[in-house]
């Protein structure tokens, strides 16, 4: 070999064995990514009843819910025992720590089937985030959130509308009284955007992050175990022990992001139904 051709081997020698040592230590790795909340199409592909994985998740889990009630009150007793007990304390939770608190008794009663809906349906939701071989919810994409936000919007502006007519409730909702006119110029289009635009906004960005983040952080737990331990350099096999406490730590915090995400969702909409009952009193 000559001395030329040994310059150049040489140095690629170093530059493979340098390449080899990064992929050691980078392994397979993969954050996630866009894939998971939009991968392609498993059912009726090509029409618009397409479905992927998300999409099946959200009625799985729907049916899931049905069944739930369905066997839970299929023969109701007086004395409630099992899946019975458990349905009618969600029920009851809902209906005193949510209805009755925000709207009383009266309005609590007429508008408990609506806010019992969104509670059980954002629930049950989001427990596929935990759930293995699902691992996600799909309320971490923007259509479910949406769905529930725009049901709660048409809901609380229908019965305030109802009640007050169009323009006596537009006006109760945006005008604030007893303040100077010159005011109003400041304060109706800030009021209108509140009321009108961001609480929508607001109840399906919550939701959606809330889960979105919740995915994330797991999949970054369990995958940085899985790698510890069977991809990466050796010396990484003792993080796996943390990497698996961590996820596992997340996992008892997520099923409670899951109640709270819940119970937020169907306390603000009982909230702007309140408010739209007393837009008078604005």
């Amino acid at each position: 070999m000559s001395d030329r051709t040994a310059g150049i081997a040489i140095p690629a020698a170093r530059t493979r064995e340098r390449t080899l040592s990064v992929t050691t230590l980078a392994g397979e790795f993969h954050a996630p990514s866009l894939q998971d909340f939009y991968p392609p199409a498993v059912l009726f592909e090509g029409t618009p009843f397409e479905l992927d994985r998300l999409m099946l998740i959200r009625v799985l889990m729907s049916v899931v819910l049905l069944a739930v009630m369905l066997l839970a009150f299929r023969s109701p007793k007086l004395v409630p025992r099992g899946l019975q007990n458990v349905a009618e304390y969600g029920l009851v939770f809902v209906r005193e720590q949510i209805c009755d608190e925000v709207l009383g008794k009266e309005s609590g009663r007429k508008y408990f089937p609506l806010i019992a809906t969104i509670f059980f349906t954002v629930l049950f939701l989001n427990f596929s985030s935990i759930i293995p071989f699902l691992n996600i919810s799909s309320n971490a994409r923007i259509g479910m959130p949406l769905v529930l936000a725009v049901i709660a919007y048409l809901a609380f502006n229908y019965i305030g509308i109802k009640k007050y007519g169009f323009w006596k409730y537009m006006r109760s909702s945006i005008v604030v009284p007893n303040v100077p006119p010159a005011m109003h110029v400041l304060l109706i289009p800030i009021e209108f955007i509140s009321t009108f635009v961001l609480r929508p906004f607001t109840l399906t960005v919550r939701l959606m992050a809330n889960m979105l983040a919740g995915h994330i952080m797991l999949v970054l737990f369990f995958s940085a175990t899985q790698f510890f331990l069977f991809e990466g350099a050796a010396w990484m096999k003792g993080l796996s022990p943390f990497s698996l406490a961590g996820g596992f730590a997340f996992t008892l915090f997520e099923m409670l992001v899951i109640f709270l995400q819940a119970y937020v969702f169907a306390l603000l909409t009982a909230v702007y139904i309140s408010l739209a009952q007393h837009a008078d009193s604005h």
